[in-house]
């Protein structure tokens, strides 16, 4: 007879073994999000599923200027795109563009391109690249176009963190979509009813005690101990100014940073300051109705899960705090970036330079910023519109409008705080086991968290032979 744990174990590594490079990984997330109307399309909720969907196409510029052809995967960029390069057109009557978009679906736009580079023909001028397939297409010599030349006028404001995780060499080959700062989500309204204080939880000891407290007074929980998601794990690991893997890109996993992280939640969990949620995580349709019914008061979740209280959880709106998120000690970095969308100009683009040149405009400029929150809803990477109060302050804006505080009182406060989780080619591998097995076995079965990391380690190692 096969033990249950040795069953899941013996699943796991199936499952694992048949990875492929193309799923969203690293700091990855297991939800889709199709439905363009909710303005909550985002590179952090695709999955790498094929659709026989038409692809969309969308015209938009001078019909006389220079053409170029872009893909995205997401409808909204589309939109944003669509914007950008009709302010590129008025600020340069002497080298109009005219764009041709494509909205392709998540898995058949990634492997379509990476088909087309390889073939040397069939490739767009430009083309957005979720951040979990960017390692595939810097395998070998990139065919991809280094914008090293184009960033370095804006580097000063960019948020270094988001630019290496498209670079290669010393080179970089995308350009980053937003920040995607891990930070901490907390229902104000719950917490005082309870008699906590979210200002006071700086550490992870004091968001045990505020979660103890609070579970004692109501009988529900401060956060999740996720199973289908490394959100929190890798905000942890990079507290410790640790990573999945090691500086060649080996998976580093049954190390003693990993052991705390994991300890540190299983204690979280065993205290019920956290319990397993619906769907496996904050980030799903589930999850957002226990966070509507006050089963959990807080999420600690990338910027991004901002769309998701306005579209999923209006009726929480002015309870919903934000703050730096708990570190092991202070003086830790109290974030991470999560999720992201690299965009490219591909070697088979007509012209690189003008590419690369509206590129940097619609991904880098003060401008091109301020379209990517407002449309879009996301942190900015240029840290030039976070004192912009015209725009931060804006109080006609849904964010400004919903939560209790602002975020970009937030984002200015961790300016110097955000690390950085690689996404790497094993990285994929890594996110697979542990999101199929290893946080399953840890707090759904309660295995002892040493000998999780023991078998992850050897399905992570076979899976990637």
């Amino acid at each position: 007879m096969i033990k249950m744990k040795t069953f899941k174990r013996l699943i796991g590594l199936l499952l694992a073994t048949s990875v492929t490079t193309g799923l969203m990984v690293g700091c990855g997330s297991s939800k889709s999000t199709d439905d363009s109307s909710k303005g909550t399309e985002s590179e952090e909720a695709v999955t790498d599923e094929s659709s026989e969907e038409e692809p969309t196409v969308v015209t938009a510029g001078d019909e006389n200027g220079t053409e170029f052809e872009m893909w995205t995967f997401v409808e909204l960029h589309a939109q944003f795109y669509q914007e950008m390069v009709e302010e590129w057109n008025k600020k340069n009557p002497d080298k109009t563009i005219n764009l041709k978009m494509t909205v392709l679906p998540y898995g058949d736009m990634h492997t379509k391109l990476q088909s087309s580079l390889l073939a040397g023909k069939g490739a767009p001028d430009l083309c957005d690249i979720e951040v979990g397939q960017f390692p595939n297409f810097l395998k070998g010599v990139p065919q991809l176009e280094p914008l090293n030349d184009v960033v370095e006028p804006y580097k000063d404001s960019i948020v270094e963190s988001r630019l290496n995780l498209y670079s290669k060499d010393g080179d970089m080959y995308g350009l980053p979509t937003h920040v995607g700062a891990t930070v901490a989500f907390y229902n104000t309204e719950s917490l005082e009813a309870a008699g906590i204080d979210y200002t006071t939880i700086k550490t992870w000891d004091d968001y045990k005690e505020a979660g103890s407290k609070y579970y004692e007074a109501t009988g529900n929980y401060l956060g999740t101990a996720d199973t289908g998601s490394i959100w929190t794990e890798s905000l942890m690991i990079s507290e410790l100014g640790s990573d999945y893997t090691d500086k060649d890109g080996n998976p580093q996993i049954d190390t003693p940073e990993m052991e705390k992280v994991l300890t540190t939640l299983k204690e979280l969990q065993d205290c019920n300051a956290i319990a397993t949620i619906a769907g496996g995580q904050p980030d799903n349709e589930e999850a957002f109705g226990e966070y509507n019914n006050g089963t959990y008061a807080s999420a600690i979740m990338p910027m991004w899960y901002m769309s998701r209280f306005i579209n999923y959880m209006p009726e929480l709106s002015g309870k919903i705090a934000i703050a730096p998120a708990p570190v092991f000690e202070e003086g830790q970095d109290r974030s991470v970036g999560g999720g992201g969308t690299g965009t490219v100009v591909t070697n088979q683009c007509g012209d690189v330079d003008l590419a690369k040149e509206f590129l940097a405009f619609a991904k880098l400029s003060e401008e091109g910023n301020i379209k990517v929150w407002e449309i879009l809803g996301f942190d900015p990477v240029n840290t030039t519109v976070w004192d912009n109060e015209e725009v931060t302050n804006n109080p006609d804006n849904q964010y400004v409008q919903y939560f209790k505080n602002n975020p970009f009182d937030v984002l200015k406060e961790i300016k110097e705080e955000i690390g950085l989780c690689k996404v790497v080619e094993n990285s994929p591998s890594i996110n697979e086991v542990f999101c199929t097995t290893t946080l399953n076995s840890i707090f759904e079965d309660g295995e002892d968290v040493k000998e999780a990391l023991e078998y992850a380690k050897d399905e992570i190692d076979n899976a990637v032979q």
